[in-house]
Formats: structure tokens, C-alpha cells, sequence
């Protein structure tokens, strides 16, 4: 989860966010999820490790069940190369997804990050060093989270971060099922924000995610509830709520976009 969770608020309309804490979703929506229990034997066995490894804890269920599978060290497989996932047609122009590179991107996302509008959400407004830090700390990670720029019509434009939710904290807060794929986005230039640039950018990465990732059922995200534009724009782009979640930084919506429900969307 970045710093705030509220990757995905000031980034649509006039940003979107994603975030998680440690409010539960209602028994009404948990319904509709995957929540597993490991034995206690297991626990045991594996729990101190996990911590170790930075993974959910043993509660998290499914999403610990699948790091200790073996997947925490496929840094490629985690997420499926969001590198080779190429370009797609939207009402906006052609848009794909290309993995941040530090040396390239760092001005640019840090000046972004340092928009009033988008550090009330993100909280990494600051010197570059503030933007890099956040970066690296992906780069240099497991895989579990791709940072990428959005490209539009070949012009940098947004701000995304594919990963993993399943293996993320916010697992701790939801009934996460096994390859759950969170979404955090933010707009970058203020004339980009509105006229449903979030939605259309919101519905190709979500496509474009049950398209390359087979085994994910869900698409998930976490706008802040007081980010109006961006909750709206998830539910445009066809994700439904499901949830109030209390995350550690803010009180977040629970969007889901389902694959049972893509061919009606």
C-alpha cells in the first residue's frame, strides 16, 4: 500500500486512491469472498517466517496462503510482466502501461506528487528524494507492486501502481481472495483531470488486468470516502462498492471490479 493509500483518489477526476485499516467489511458484503483460516499447526510452523518476509499476517488468509506457496519469490509471475502487457484502444487515444524507471520518471512523478490536489491524498509531496523513496521501495522489492507510468497517445500522463492485494496489507482488512489486484492511480496534469479521463483510464487498466492476469478473479481499489470524483469514477468505470474499510491512514471505499460481471460492463 503506498503511503496513504489514497494512491488512487487524487488521480481521476480530480484524483482517485486506494488505501486499507483495520475496519472489517459488513457481513453483507463478505458474503461474496474468499475468507480462509490457517491451522494453527500451520501458523506455527510458518508464521514467524512470514513476518520476517514482510507478508500479511497469518490472519490475512489467502493471501498468506499463497506467499508461503512459493509465489513471494517469483518476482516476474507475481504480477504476470505488466511490462509486456502493451498498448489498448481507448475513447481517449491508445494507452499503455510502461514500468517506472527512476532515472527517467522521478522528476516528473515527484512534480505531480508535489500537486496540492494530489499530496492531500498521496502524502509524498516534498523533495525528490520523498518520490524516490516511495518508488525504490517497489523497484526494489519482491514484485508484489509495479509502479508504471500511464502513457497516452505516447505522453506520460498518469501515475499507477499494479499490485498484488492479496499479499499487500490491505489483505489484513478484507477478505482477500488468491490473485486479487489492487489499482492506485493518480492524474497528473490538472487538464487532464475531469470530462471522464478517470473512468476511461480506470476501465482499460482493469480490463487490461483480467485480460493478462488468468488466475485474478477481482480487481480491487480503495479510493478515500471523501474523494468524491474518485469513487464515482471507479463505480463508472464498473467496479461496485462493497465496503467501509478502516485503513491506518484514512477511511476508504472497497471498489471491486468482478470478472463474472466484465462481459455486461
Amino acid at each position: 500500500m503506498p503511503p496513504t493509500e489514497s494512491g488512487t483518489e487524487s488521480s481521476t477526476d480530480s484524483g482517485t486512491d486506494a488505501g486499507a485499516s483495520p475496519g472489517t467489511p459488513s457481513d453483507g458484503d463478505a458474503e461474496d469472498t474468499l475468507d480462509l483460516r490457517l491451522p494453527d499447526e500451520f501458523i506455527a510452523l510458518f508464521g514467524e517466517d512470514a513476518d520476517q518476509a514482510g507478508l500479511p499476517a497469518a490472519g490475512a488468509g489467502a493471501g498468506l496462503l499463497a506467499a508461503v506457496a512459493g509465489e513471494a519469490v517469483d518476482r516476474e509471475g507475481l504480477l504476470d510482466a505488466p511490462a509486456d502487457w502493451g498498448a489498448v484502444t481507448t475513447p481517449l487515444g491508445a494507452f499503455q502501461l510502461v514500468p517506472v524507471r527512476i532515472e527517467r520518471d522521478l522528476q516528473l512523478i515527484s512534480r505531480w506528487m508535489n500537486d496540492p490536489a494530489v499530496a492531500a491524498f498521496w502524502q509524498l509531496a516534498g523533495p525528490e528524494s520523498v518520490a524516490e523513496t516511495h518508488l525504490r521501495s517497489q523497484l526494489d522489492g519482491d514484485g508484489r507492486s509495479a509502479p508504471c507510468l500511464g502513457v497516452l497517445d505516447g505522453v506520460p500522463m498518469s501515475y499507477f501502481e499494479i499490485y498484488r492485494a492479496d499479499l499487500d496489507p490491505l489483505a489484513r482488512h478484507y477478505p482477500a481472495r488468491p490473485h486479487d489486484t489492487g489499482i492506485h492511480l493518480l492524474i497528473g496534469g490538472v487538464a487532464d483531470r475531469g470530462h471522464g479521463v478517470g473512468t476511461a483510464l480506470l476501465r482499460a487498466v482493469a480490463d487490461l488486468v483480467l485480460d493478462q492476469r488468468p488466475r485474478c478473479s477481482r480487481v480491487v481499489a480503495e479510493p478515500d470516502l471523501r474523494n468524491t470524483p474518485s469513487v464515482s469514477a471507479f463505480l463508472s468505470a464498473g467496479f461496485r462498492f462493497s465496503a467501509e474499510v478502516d485503513l491506518p491512514d484514512k477511511r476508504a471505499a472497497l471498489m471491486v471490479r468482478d470478472r463474472a460481471l466484465s462481459n455486461l460492463l
